[in-house]
């Protein structure tokens, strides 16, 4: 599925590896204009830079920052056909941690950034005709269902998919805004096979479905011109285990 073409480029948060990577690499395979914000460096920015993307360098731990990092895409475009909130942390609770601490940074990354990037880009989203712009907030299953080891992670994500039911009344009809919540999409180069059975064991699917499934889910977002405020679940049937 080919998304429509349009001169604005899509901006991809967190577009260095996995996920973000995958959708950005989509996106210029398609002749799409892509921006990627990246927090460190990683050999694929060269990559994605050698084809044309624009890769810029944005630490979103604090809001002057998040500010800082809108201004320069004001400055590189006054159009955007896209946001894609691909930037994620996943912090569990840590007795060596202060709670507060690891509450704060869950929020800032999950609802302060997308929460401010919304609100300063929303001149670059509007003005292009009906639907003809998105945002899209990548989630987590763990928004309907809880979790007792990533308790700030899981409520900051549960405020994130709330934004995309506030932001689409309040940006409609020009920008369609709609959530995608997965579960296990790609496994760490780390976790060993124990590890990976037992989370397979959790889906109906039981397999790692990888990237490709987000970037089409993506494309099917992007390509609608009637859908808005939609959570869509990403989960191989885990939540009916």
């Amino acid at each position: 599925m080919t998304i429509s073409k349009s001169s604005a480029p899509v901006l991809i948060t967190g577009g260095a590896r996995r996920i973000g990577l995958a959708l950005a690499q989509s996106m210029l395979e398609q002749q799409i204009p892509v921006i990627v914000s990246y927090r460190q460096y990683y050999p694929a920015i060269e990559n994605l830079a050698d084809q044309g993307a624009v890769c810029i360098q944005a630490d979103f731990s604090d809001n002057r920052s998040i500010h800082e990092f809108a201004d320069k895409i004001k400055v590189h475009t006054a159009k955007l056909r896209a946001i894609i909130h691909n930037a994620s942390a996943w912090l569990a609770e840590d007795p060596a941690t202060p709670p507060e601490d690891t509450l704060a940074a869950m929020l800032q990354i999950h609802v302060y950034t997308p929460y401010l990037l919304n609100l300063e880009l929303e001149s670059c989203l509007r003005s292009q005709g009906h639907a003809a712009a998105d945002i899209i907030h990548i989630t987590d299953f763990a928004v309907e269902k809880g979790s007792k080891k990533h308790i700030a992670y899981a409520a900051s994500k549960a405020a994130m998919d709330n934004l995309t039911r506030s932001f689409a009344r309040k940006l409609a009809p020009e920008v369609k805004v709609n959530a995608i919540a997965p579960a296990l999409i790609l496994f760490n180069n780390d976790d060993d096979e124990n590890y990976r059975r037992h989370v397979l064991s959790k889906t109906l699917m039981q397999i790692e479905p990888e990237e490709q499934e987000i970037v089409n889910l993506v494309n099917y977002i992007l390509q609608s011109r009637y859908m808005t405020g939609k959570t869509l679940s990403l989960d191989g049937g885990r939540c009916l285990r």
